[in-house]
């Protein structure tokens, strides 16, 4: 892979969601989210990235097995606001707007 174009960056409340996780998912949301989000954080034809609507500044949001991975772009940084289960991102995302 060539270099990293962007530099991920945790809120608190993201770290702490991912350290609750069992072992073997946190690995998977890692690997997900550098594998898909240092290089290009668009939703440019990858089906697990989208940007969601009704946002602003624009959120977007990753999908990684059963966890959903929200996160904005600022500048050349990614900012990853929550990691929830599936079942809780619509709850997630009513708190949001």
């Amino acid at each position: 892979m060539g270099e990293k174009r962007f530099k991920i960056i945790f809120t608190p409340a993201a770290q702490h969601e991912i350290e609750r996780f069992e072992v073997d998912e946190s690995l998977q949301l890692a690997r997900d989210i550098k594998t898909y989000l240092e290089q290009s954080p668009f939703p440019l034809g990858k089906t697990r990235i989208k940007k969601l609507t009704g946002f602003i500044p624009p959120l977007y949001r990753l999908r990684s097995g059963d966890f959903r991975v929200y996160y904005r772009i600022a500048g050349k940084e990614i900012v990853i606001l929550a990691i929830t289960h599936k079942k809780d991102s619509e709850k997630y995302l009513k708190k949001f707007k």
